[in-house]
């Protein structure tokens, strides 16, 4: 048992804090999407505001990141926020699909959008970001 959790740590832990993440993309979503905020301006602030969580615990508890210098630091940090940002355009594009062409519910829209969007994420965190140098 304790092999099986050790190969999936990584997973089980970003499955967690990914669970955490969503929950302030989509609460802070939501909040501003009750306050009559345009939904793409409430979607973006939302966005910045779950990556910064999300930057904090994939480093520490999902992949145990551990850099030496400044500049291991600024590379890891511009790495992840510039995979985030092109994971925001697919945000971005689901969420104008989803709510403005197909006119769905937007609370709907953006839980299946984050589903798409986590599982996105978690490939270029696991194999570009967050990755085990030997």
């Amino acid at each position: 048992m304790y092999k099986l959790f050790k190969k999936y740590q990584s997973l089980i832990a970003y499955a967690f804090f990914g669970g955490v993440t969503t929950i302030v993309n989509i609460g802070v979503f939501a909040g501003l999407d009750w306050l009559g905020w345009n939904y793409q301006v409430a979607n973006v602030i939302a966005w910045f505001l779950s990556v910064l969580v999300a930057y904090l615990t994939n480093k520490v508890w999902v992949f145990s990141s551990h850099y030496t210098t400044v500049k291991d630091f600024i590379i890891e940090i511009s790495q992840f926020f510039f995979f985030r940002i092109l994971t925001l355009v697919i945000d971005i594009i689901i969420m104008y699909v989803g709510i403005t062409l197909l006119d769905g519910n937007s609370i709907i829209v953006k839980i299946i959008d984050n589903v798409v969007v986590i599982v996105i994420n978690y490939a270029f965190s696991k194999w570009y970001i967050f990755k085990k140098t030997i």
